[in-house]
């Protein structure tokens, strides 16, 4: 009876900490990291495929001719960077064998990162912290909060205000938050807002109520009527076919002027380009870590605007990340 880990170095490359994590979860298990270049195939790897009862492949190509070695296989997971990795005819045999095969039950692992880097970018976008902290590299009039021509105005300048007021600023409590999806990502992002006291409401159709409930969020039904007095818009489902431009331009049109949008999940979700149009027209404030190009070209007319906060495309991965990664794997096998 053993354990094997074999990982693949072009897994590192995506998913850098998850397998020596996945390592520490079996400690009595055999490790063996493929060195660059290295393309054996997976009976090769080991010297006696036939003891090994548990198997987890990271990154590593397996075909039914190495599967049908491990002889005494019982529990696996056969990961790649993205989903299982598995060849032809692999599937059927493990059934066959009475292998029991664990894979993601959802992409949970990264969904706490992404929540809190969420909540991060829309605090940014309320407060203007990135852009203060570029201004204050290159010039000292941040610090002015005199008025102009030194006489105090009602909405004015004044002493340590820094936000804008002609978009969603100030704190999060009190701001009415709409949220598109209940899911792993949003339904944390909501307990966080509703947690710093905004009012939240959110739309997904296919989430059950217990969903909202635990996050501190108000059920909408319609997404017609969850855009027309959003102070702070996040749009929060994954990207797949029946979700791409599913806030269409006509919702993004009835965002009230001075609204936030803050986009983590996939920029493609929305129609992008009715909110380039809003925020070039400083009718909305943007806070994004995904684009419809990415990278965004040096010379996209989003980048360095006063109304929008930009990061690229790495919310969803953390040291946490990777490691919970492995856990909601590792987890699923037999204690020992």
């Amino acid at each position: 009876m053993s354990d094997l880990i074999v990982v693949h170095p072009d897994f590192d490359g995506v998913w850098p900490f998850a397998a020596d994590h996945f390592r520490t979860l079996w400690p009595e298990a055999d490790f063996v990291r493929l060195a660059h270049g290295d393309e054996r195939p997976l009976d090769e790897v080991v010297e006696d495929p036939s003891r090994v009862t548990r198997l987890a492949t990271l990154g590593v190509p397996v075909s039914l001719t190495c599967l049908q070695r491990f002889s005494a296989l019982q529990e696996a997971t056969f990961q790649g960077s993205y989903g299982r990795r598995l060849g032809e005819g692999c599937s059927e045999y493990l059934a066959e064998a009475g292998v029991a095969v664990y894979d993601h039950p959802s992409e949970g692992f990264w969904s706490q990162t992404v929540a809190e880097f969420g909540l991060a970018l829309t605090l940014c976008g309320l407060r203007r912290i990135p852009q203060l902290h570029r201004e204050i590299i290159q010039s000292q009039a941040p610090w002015d909060y005199e008025p102009p021509e030194g006489q105090g105005r009602p909405g004015g300048r004044g002493h340590q205000f820094g936000d804008d007021p002609a978009f969603a600023s100030g704190t999060l409590c009190g701001k009415r938050v709409r949220i598109v999806g209940a899911g792993n990502i949003a339904s944390r992002y909501a307990s966080f807002a509703s947690m710093l006291g905004a009012e939240v409401a959110a739309w997904d159709p296919f989430a059950t109520e217990p969903c909202f409930h635990r996050a501190g969020s108000r059920r909408e039904y319609h997404l017609e009527q969850l855009v027309v007095d959003a102070e702070v818009f996040a749009p929060m489902v994954p990207l797949t076919e029946s979700t791409r431009g599913l806030v269409e331009a006509g919702h993004i049109d009835a965002l009230p002027k001075g609204c936030l949008v803050v986009l983590v999940t996939r920029a493609r979700i929305c129609d992008t380009d009715a909110i380039r149009r809003r925020v070039m027209a400083d009718e909305l404030s943007l806070a994004a870590d995904v684009w419809d190009q990415e990278p965004l070209p040096l010379d996209d007319p989003l980048l360095g605007r006063h109304n929008v906060v930009h990061t690229p495309h790495n919310a969803g991965r953390t040291i946490d990340a990777n490691k919970a990664w492995a856990e909601k794997l590792a987890v699923q096998f037999k204690p020992r």
